[in-house]
């Protein structure tokens, strides 16, 4: 039922075109990677992903099922991206007409949780979280969980994932602190 082939593990009920694929990573079935994809090492790419030419995605970055990734996504290393999350990449879709695609970034680290949806041309910073079901709409910066229809902002948070200690700007569990120089 498993390939191994070009030092990545695909399953047989999987559509590979592309030869941009780093080593150990895994593709299960009912996965379409157009030939154009890059997408890194160590990755996880679970049951019916389709990801579109002008793709890249990092080393050790995790796609649940039920995602498709369009032309124009950057996915960063270690991205985590839940089941059915929804990407676009055109703000004025039209049946047979492209108009100027937008390019999506999701930074490293960061996590996008399942149903979310991430309309076309956003930035999302390092380690940020987005929560289950949101609709983003404006970009997100690093170290920020957001959620909600339209997402708002919530609170700081670790790059461990929990939420920040508001009187110290450190992770009661980690004891890590958030750097603001790169905001």
């Amino acid at each position: 039922m498993y390939n191994f082939y070009m030092n990545h593990l695909d399953h047989t009920y999987s559509i590979i075109e592309s030869s941009n694929i780093g080593k150990s990573t895994r593709i299960w079935a009912f996965v379409h990677i157009l030939p154009n994809a890059i997408i890194g090492n160590d990755c996880n790419i679970c049951e019916h992903v389709y990801i579109e030419n002008n793709v890249i995605i990092g080393d050790r970055v995790t796609i649940k099922s039920g995602v498709y990734i369009w032309d124009g996504i950057t996915l960063e290393d270690n991205v985590f991206i839940g089941p059915n999350v929804t990407f676009t990449n055109d703000k004025f879709p039209r049946s047979k007409k492209q108009f100027n695609l937008l390019n999506t970034t999701v930074r490293k680290g960061a996590t996008i949780c399942a149903n979310a949806t991430i309309l076309p041309g956003l930035n999302i910073g390092e380690y940020a979280m987005i929560g289950a079901g949101s609709v983003v709409t404006k970009n997100i910066p690093r170290q920020e969980l957001w959620y909600g229809n339209p997402a708002k902002f919530v609170s700081k948070i670790c790059k461990c994932g929990l939420k920040i200690n508001s009187n110290n700007d450190e992770c009661c569990k980690c004891k890590d602190e958030i750097d603001y120089s790169e905001e």
